[in-house]
């Protein structure tokens, strides 16, 4: 092949690729540019949301790869690159992956749920998949509570997301249930008088609503006084216990009784 021929080679080389490279370029150049533009826009709008600190990061991250992925796939289509076949391999490929991690994936997900939607914060105390515990962390896959005795409890997300929970946190104010029993025989207008007094002595027992005190059942053994009454959260266990000792040793002094299972046997010659 002469130098003629070889410059006329390169000429049409240049002349049918030249412009599809510079314009691939152009577009490439610009994209970056307009990438920039919405990721920055992107994390203008999460820093004005209430979304949590530790999935801003990883949102833009996500963002900004799906964006240059995309560019890329273009640019590539503009140089005369078939793409099907490499994005048919490319959606096998993380089909193959989603499969093999999907207890991982879903987990994740939840985990994005979580932190989005935040049906429980940092601090507050939950009852979730049959564990009671604060909260100490949330994390991407996993969330972490520490129980009442100090131990620390790791929670996958993914059923956390899509399970039953309850929030103790998430109102200032709980109601405080007691049953409690009486002898037959006892006299009921004292044993009430006596448990409201024990109410109305304890500063952490709110007023409004008022204290309930009801005969809620003639059992066995007993008579059953519900007893309702509303604390702020916070005081909600030292209540509770209180109540119980206080109510024993003061119906002691009172003479009123409270009875236990008991079994008389007749023996018969």
């Amino acid at each position: 092949m002469d130098v003629e021929s070889i410059i006329n080679l390169g000429t049409e080389i240049v002349l049918e690729y030249g412009p599809k490279v510079i314009a691939a370029i152009v577009v490439w150049v610009v994209g970056m540019w307009v990438i920039k533009l919405l990721i920055s826009g992107a994390n203008k709008v999460m820093n004005k949301s209430n979304l949590d600190v530790s999935l801003k990061p990883f949102l833009a991250s996500l963002f900004g790869m799906t964006l240059k992925v995309l560019l890329a796939i273009t640019v590539l289509g503009m140089l005369g690159i078939e793409m099907t076949s490499f994005i048919a391999i490319l959606a096998a490929a993380g089909l193959a992956v989603g499969m093999a991690l999907s207890g991982t994936l879903q987990n994740f997900a939840g985990g994005v749920m979580i932190l989005i939607f935040k049906p429980f914060k940092v601090g507050d105390v939950i009852d979730a998949q049959g564990y009671v515990g604060a909260v100490k962390e949330i994390q991407i896959f996993n969330t972490i509570l520490k129980t009442p005795d100090n131990k620390t409890i790791i929670l996958p997300n993914g059923g956390l997301s899509t399970g039953s929970m309850v929030n103790f946190s998430t109102e200032g104010r709980r109601r405080v249930d007691w049953t409690i029993g009486v002898a037959y025989g006892d006299d009921l207008d004292q044993a009430r008088a006596v448990i409201r007094k024990l109410c109305d002595a304890d500063a952490r027992i709110l007023k409004d609503p008022e204290v309930v005190i009801v005969v809620s059942a003639l059992a066995d053994s007993s008579v059953n006084f519900a007893v309702r009454a509303w604390v702020e959260s916070s005081d909600y266990w030292g209540v509770f216990f209180d109540m119980n000792e206080n109510v024993y040793k003061t119906f002691a002094k009172e003479g009123l009784h409270i009875p236990f299972p008991q079994m008389d046997v007749h023996v018969h010659k």
